[in-house]
C-alpha cells in the first residue's frame, strides 16, 4: 500500500509544480488553490510512505515522479522545447525510480 500511495504523492507532486507555475505568485486563485490542496496531500502520501519505506528511496521516487511528469506535461503542452535528449533523460529518470522499487 505504502508504493501506491507513493506513487499517488508523485503525480501530485508534478500536479502542484504546474500549478505553482501557472498561479503567476499566487496572483491567480485557481491554480493558487490547487497548488495548496496538490501540496498538502502530496506530502502527507510521502509522510504516510516514508512509515513503511526508507526516507532515501521514498525522497528519491517522490522526486523522480515529479520532475519525470513535470517535464513531460510541459513538453506535451509546449510550454518546454521537446528534445531527443530531453525525453532520454526524462526517461533516465523514470529507469532509476524503476530500479529502486526493484531493489526494495
Amino acid at each position: 500500500m505504502s508504493w501506491i500511495v507513493l506513487v499517488v504523492s508523485g503525480v501530485l507532486e508534478a500536479v502542484w509544480a504546474t500549478a505553482l507555475g501557472r498561479s503567476d505568485g499566487f496572483s491567480r486563485l485557481g491554480p493558487s488553490v490547487v497548488f495548496g490542496v496538490a501540496l498538502v496531500a502530496s506530502m502527507g502520501g510521502l509522510a504516510y510512505a516514508m512509515r513503511e519505506l526508507p526516507v532515501g528511496t521514498s525522497y528519491a521516487v517522490w522526486v523522480g515522479i515529479g520532475a519525470a511528469l513535470t517535464v513531460t506535461y510541459a513538453m506535451l503542452t509546449g510550454t518546454e522545447t521537446v528534445s531527443l535528449v530531453k525525453i532520454l533523460l526524462v526517461l533516465g529518470i523514470v529507469g532509476c525510480v524503476v530500479g529502486l522499487k526493484l531493489l526494495h
